[in-house]
């Protein structure tokens, strides 16, 4: 694990968003909610899994889904200071409301974050990393066709707070079989913070 300067604000909560492919029964959501136990988790779901359809929404829909689970469950569990994160899409829409700078974000988990779409290294997701201020851990297979480990590193040199890095050997985008080592490295992160 490598990382970067910590940040300070201990967590009330942690939200978690699923991949575009899945739900918020992925057992690497479930795997961190069990090992954060008993602080407060939310999993949630998508508003186009929610109603029944594969195909994701457009980004405004589901930047608006996260900020509107963040202040849900800001409201249910009094909380003024929350992690936010998930898989893949899910992860990156929510470092991009983090990048809003919504103001009981804390923190970002961005689990096997897609930098690029697979064999287009040129359509680079960073535009709003420089706007991160919060720490932030990102957790990818080293073999992931979104992004190696020298591009995933290079593009989060661009964000100001705090950045940690978990790298999982010989391990592509779906993470199969790391979903304990996930949840304890998500676990050990969010207590440091």
């Amino acid at each position: 694990m490598t990382s970067r300067r910590r940040g300070s604000g201990t967590a009330q909560g942690v939200l978690l968003a699923p991949g575009a492919g899945t739900d918020a029964s992925h057992p690497s959501l479930v795997a961190i909610e069990e090992a954060l136990a008993p602080l407060p988790v939310r999993r949630f779901d998508f508003p186009y899994r929610k109603a029944g359809r594969r195909a994701p929404d457009r980004a405004p829909v589901l930047l608006q889904a996260v900020r509107d689970e963040i202040d849900a469950a800001c409201a249910q569990w009094s909380a003024e200071r929350v992690v936010v994160g998930g898989r893949s899409m899910g992860g990156r829409m929510c470092s991009m409301v983090a990048a809003e700078g919504h103001p009981a974000v804390v923190g970002l988990v961005a689990i096997c974050y897609p930098l690029h779409p697979p064999g287009k290294p040129e359509k680079l997701r960073t535009e709003h990393l420089p706007d991160l201020a919060v720490p932030c851990l990102f957790v990818s297979g080293d073999r992931d066709p979104f992004g190696t480990p020298d591009q995933l590193e290079a593009a989060t040199a661009l964000i100001p707070g705090p950045v940690t890095h978990h790298w999982l050997p010989g391990k592509r985008h779906d993470l199969k079989g790391c979903d304990a080592e996930i949840a304890r490295v998500v676990a050990d992160w969010i207590a440091m913070l």
